[in-house]
């Protein structure tokens, strides 16, 4: 770049460079984006006519910016694409600590530099993906980590008194000058050490110690809270909220197709998951309806929420799963079964907060407990509604499949079937055909086994089978035939 190559002040000034604020970068470059119909944000999504807009147009006002919202909402994605609004590069004085503007110097050493040098002062480039700062809040955190103090080994290494202002160690504030600067979940940062933060976003003074410093440093604040955190941990104190211009709350997907491909596309997948591993799209479906079921479920915190990161290591399991499966049997490629779904547990239990009542009960018990309300909800999309009442003698599409189960023995799904034994076991059940020529006659050949063992949970899900879980398999009987064949 043509910039990179002025390396005085002199240079610089010849150029005909202009001193810009981060926050007038931020709001030129998204007026040209917004002009040229080109996405700032791109990887986010179900925001598009929600939060993005908000976030704009905080940033048409230069605010400074809370997002508020539960855990997996993306917050902290959409701060870090904020870098994208800024300038390429831009220059700063050589060996400052905290990117000193050539043109606007604050600090001390700037100021005295090109005192000395004038315009032979060097000049170097700072990338905009390196403008990028941030900080967890924890209680541990002290107003010398991120405002600064006094450091008494460069006093000694200098020969300096305490009273002389060379001797501050800047803090992480100071030295993110000129960049987008992140706090995430602020209410867990102590009171007091909100209170430093007052005249930063007011006037940009810091103050250390007993120095009479006045650096209007220029930032972009972007922080991120959690509505449960404002009872259960902390708050935002009111004079810091009141300082900061625009509070954008943020939500889960809406639909499923949304949620979709957020796990789409963050799931970290090996090559050969992808490769060898085929994924029928009601098998997605059903990933993204457990974490919607979670959010309505009585048995989990719903301020706490249900992160979307439980959707994608449910997705990432349900793929191990089948691998493992095909691994043992020798199946190569393979397709992912209902019955897969029992390694999707583990990534469930451990993203939860559960209520009383779910404590009671278990998280496995939960996590089952989603999976089948996820089936439950899902049944009527593809096959004719089960009503829960139905008169005496009334046909159903289903009584064939039903009489099947009544008249055998049960009828068993082992974890370990290679996928020919599989696919013949689930032949055996003739009914099922009917039932998936009947109202799926569209379907992908490949989704066909995956949506017969859907029909065999379904009908357990609307109380017209019954299921047995073991350890090497499942069992499926008619819940009343299996009772009297037993008298």
């Amino acid at each position: 770049m043509k910039k990179i190559q002025i390396k005085t002040l002199g240079d610089l000034k010849k150029s005909g460079y202009q001193s810009k604020s981060i926050k007038d970068e931020l709001r030129d470059n998204l007026i040209k984006n917004i002009k040229e119909k080109k996405s700032t944000f791109e990887g986010i999504h179900g925001y598009e006519n929600t939060v993005i807009p908000e976030l704009e147009r905080a940033i048409l006002s230069k605010h400074n910016i809370n997002l508020l919202g539960l855990r997996g909402q993306a917050k902290t994605r959409l701060a870090r694409l904020m870098v994208n609004l800024l300038d390429e590069y831009i220059p700063y004085v050589d060996g400052s600590e905290i990117h000193d503007d050539p043109l606007q110097p604050i600090s001390r050493f700037a100021v005295e530099l090109i005192k000395e040098k004038g315009d032979d002062t060097p000049i170097a480039w700072i990338h905009r993906n390196e403008r990028f700062a941030e900080k967890l809040a924890t209680p541990d955190v002290t107003v010398a980590d991120i405002i600064g103090d006094v450091d008494p080994i460069k006093a000694a290494n200098l020969k300096l008194s305490y009273a002389d202002d060379r001797v501050i160690h800047y803090g992480m504030i100071p030295r993110a000058n000129r960049c987008i600067f992140v706090i995430n979940e602020l209410p867990d940062l102590q009171a007091r050490i909100q209170v430093a933060l007052f005249n930063i976003l007011q006037e940009g003074d810091i103050q250390i110690r007993g120095f009479k410093l006045r650096l209007p440093l220029d930032m972009q604040f972007v922080f991120t809270a959690n509505p449960e955190d404002y009872t259960n941990r902390g708050s935002i104190v009111t004079p810091l909220k009141d300082r900061i211009g625009s509070q954008i709350l943020t939500h889960y997907p809406n639909t499923t197709e949304i949620a979709k491909t957020i796990t789409n596309q963050e799931s970290r997948l090996d090559d050969r998951q992808k490769s060898t591993i085929y994924v029928p799209e009601l098998a997605k479906d059903l990933i993204e309806q457990i974490s919607f079921e979670a959010r309505e479920s009585e048995f989990i915190d719903v301020k706490s929420g249900v992160s979307a990161r439980m959707s994608i290591t449910a997705f990432e399991n349900l793929l191990s799963t089948a691998e493992r499966r095909a691994l043992i049997s020798g199946d190569e490629p393979t397709t992912v079964r209902l019955s897969d779904f029992i390694g999707v547990i583990p990534a469930i239990t451990g993203k939860v907060e559960l209520v009383y009542e779910g404590e009671q009960e278990g998280a496995d018990f939960v996590a089952q407990n989603l999976l089948d309300n996820a089936i439950k909800t899902l049944f009527p999309k593809y096959f004719p509604k089960i009503e829960k009442l139905q008169k005496q003698d009334e046909e159903t599409p289903y009584d064939d499949l039903i009489s099947w189960f009544f008249n055998g023995d049960g009828f068993e799904l082992l974890d370990d079937y290679d996928d020919v034994t599989y696919q013949s076991k689930l032949d055996e059940v003739k009914p099922l055909d009917s039932l998936i020529a009947d109202y799926q006659p569209d379907i992908d050949p490949k989704d066909v086994y995956f949506e017969k063992e859907f029909i065999l949970w379904g009908l357990v899900q609307f109380k017209k089978l019954s299921k047995y879980r073991y350890s090497e398999g499942l069992q499926f009987q008619d819940p009343y035939g299996s009772y009297i064949s037993g008298l």
